[in-house]
């Protein structure tokens, strides 16, 4: 299975028994959309949901922080989702959040995950078949252990990683011009961070954009995709874009700041930037 599968490719294979659809919906909590509730609502048959607030790291402060093997793995066993399943990502939101569950699946050892291109948007647009309510029970076992290296924290940026910095956030936000949607956070950008907002990798059906556009959007912000680089974001999950984009381009070298700027921003010691990279 490629790591990205059209709606076509999926409505073709969606009946086969280890072939496994996962809905990973998030909105910002501003805009009153609960993932779980549109969920409910329509779905692709048979998909589960991925509730990126609920497998988390909850004694953390920082929103959906990833959660420890050990608990990641029980929460997939809950779902009905296993490490061998062949497993295909999507969401139904404006900000693409199908590749954080992508990002979350491998990091803690899923075999075989994909994103569907275009997402739930592209499936309805194209008259294929959704379902309501919650899915079937379905056993599965997924044995979770964490791949090294594929997450970086605050000490290690602070301290210096020597990787370029990409805050997949929109420009006005990067710059420091727009207001944070989180009450009481700073503005601005890590020192040094180049900017991709996620929404340039993106046509308007929600499909990724070719490899070649792709790599231009990186080439203009001064970052080599088929290098080692650290992705940013709000909290964590538009960052995924960024790496599922590198991926895309063979790229495995690609690392998540979990934390992004729900961490940096709060944090008043943290050195912060204002205006273009």
């Amino acid at each position: 299975m490629e790591s990205l599968v059209s709606t076509d490719w999926l409505a073709e294979h969606l009946d086969e028994p280890d072939l496994v659809v996962v809905d990973c919906s998030w909105h910002l909590p501003a805009t009153g959309r609960s993932g779980y509730e549109d969920y409910l609502e329509a779905h692709i048959p048979g998909a589960r949901f991925f509730d990126l607030d609920s497998v988390s790291d909850t004694a953390n402060p920082a929103p959906h922080m990833l959660p420890g093997a050990r608990e990641f793995g029980r929460a997939m066993e809950a779902i009905g989702i296993g490490s061998d399943d062949r497993i295909v990502v999507y969401d139904n939101s404006p900000l693409r959040t199908a590749p954080r569950g992508w990002f979350a699946l491998r990091h803690f050892g899923a075999r075989n995950v994909a994103v569907l291109d275009g997402g739930f948007q592209k499936w309805v647009a194209e008259d294929h078949p959704a379902e309501s309510g919650e899915a079937k029970p379905r056993s599965a076992r997924f044995e979770a252990v964490e791949r090294p290296g594929e997450v970086v924290t605050k000490a290690q940026l602070l301290a210096g990683i020597g990787l370029p910095l990409v805050d997949a956030r929109g420009q006005p936000r990067f710059e420091g011009t727009e207001p944070e949607p989180r009450p009481g956070m700073a503005s601005g950008h890590i020192p040094g961070a180049r900017n991709i907002p996620y929404s340039s990798l993106y046509n308007d059906d929600g499909t990724l954009k070719g490899r070649d556009e792709i790599r231009g959007i990186f080439d203009r912000a001064r970052t080599n995709p088929e290098q080692p680089f650290v992705a940013s974001c709000g909290s964590g999950v538009t960052a995924a874009s960024l790496i599922f984009a590198a991926h895309l381009l063979g790229n495995e070298g690609a690392r998540l700041y979990d934390g992004s700027w729900a961490e940096w921003g709060a944090d008043p010691a943290t050195p912060k930037a204002v205006g273009p990279a």
